[in-house]
């Protein structure tokens, strides 16, 4: 069962909030601890469905769509900064009273949950850092991503034919890769001539250029709640920055899943829940 809730972010904008519970009973109802789930750039609440079905055992389950994603309010001149980006999570933590949370993010989300952890560590309990780095990217990497938008073949026929280019085609592919074109086909939506994001690839680049440039190390060391930093082993979060993020975070935990790439939830949900899970019950019962 999802049921949606509106959240109004930093400078009204509108944002879309989807809770998933296991079942419609009574036990549903009663207080749980909360988390939510913050994707990354270019995804959407709907890449945590299946997280979210074993997180709502135990837990009250909440994944934003951020600004500019999913069915959240897109505006046209933003602002898509990492201060709109926290404080909109943090609007949806105490606007639906999730407080004391876990928070659980991949990517640009996980840039997201520990800037806000930093920032407020009264209405965060726990966090899981997702396959995102610390260190500054640089220009070249936004140049890189800049191109690589000029490359879709757009309008894509089927969606079948969106997860095939993303998961095959795309050379930026080194071999098959059926998360990454599960997760891309997900966030295409039907047009008059065919399949098109349903993201502003514009915006995102404009989301990118806020944190691309800059380190986030000292922000890291600020978090003192118990964290998890997850990297798959193909993932775009090298082995050394990542056992490098943990000996920072006062109280860091590693995980390393093997076979997955940077969409580690999509390439192996077993492994990805079976790298959490002991994480997560572990907080419960502190």
């Amino acid at each position: 069962m999802v049921q949606r809730f509106d959240v109004t972010g930093a400078d009204g904008v509108r944002l879309a909030a989807w809770e998933f519970r296991e079942r419609d009973s009574a036990s549903a109802a009663e207080p749980r601890p909360a988390a939510l789930l913050l994707h990354g750039l270019m995804g959407r609440a709907f890449h945590w469905a299946g997280t979210a079905r074993w997180l709502a055992d135990r837990r009250r389950v909440i994944a934003l769509d951020q600004r500019g994603h999913g069915d959240s309010e897109a505006p046209a001149h933003g602002p898509y900064t990492r201060e709109a980006f926290v404080a909109d999570a943090e609007a949806a933590i105490e606007q639906l009273g999730l407080a004391p949370v876990t928070l659980v993010g991949h990517s640009m989300g996980a840039l997201t949950a520990w800037q806000l952890a930093a920032h407020r560590p009264e209405i965060v309990q726990a966090l899981v850092i997702c396959d995102m780095r610390a260190s500054a990217l640089g220009a070249a990497s936004q140049r890189e991503w800049e191109e690589w938008f000029c490359r879709w073949p757009l309008p894509f026929p089927t969606q079948d034919a969106a997860r095939r280019w993303f998961g095959e085609d795309d050379p930026r592919v080194e071999r098959p890769d059926p998360g990454r074109g599960a997760f891309f086909a997900e966030v295409m939506r039907q047009a008059e001539d065919g399949w098109r994001p349903q993201f502003s690839r514009r915006q995102m680049l404009t989301a990118r250029e806020t944190w691309v440039h800059d380190a986030h190390w000292e922000e890291l060391a600020q978090v003192r709640c118990p964290t998890l930093v997850v990297r798959g082993l193909d993932g775009e979060l090298g082995r050394a920055e990542a056992q490098e993020m943990v000996r920072v975070l006062p109280a860091g935990q590693y995980a390393e899943i093997p076979d997955a790439g940077h969409y580690v939830h999509y390439d192996q949900p077993d492994a990805w829940r079976a790298a959490l899970e002991p994480f997560l019950d572990g907080v419960l019962t502190s």
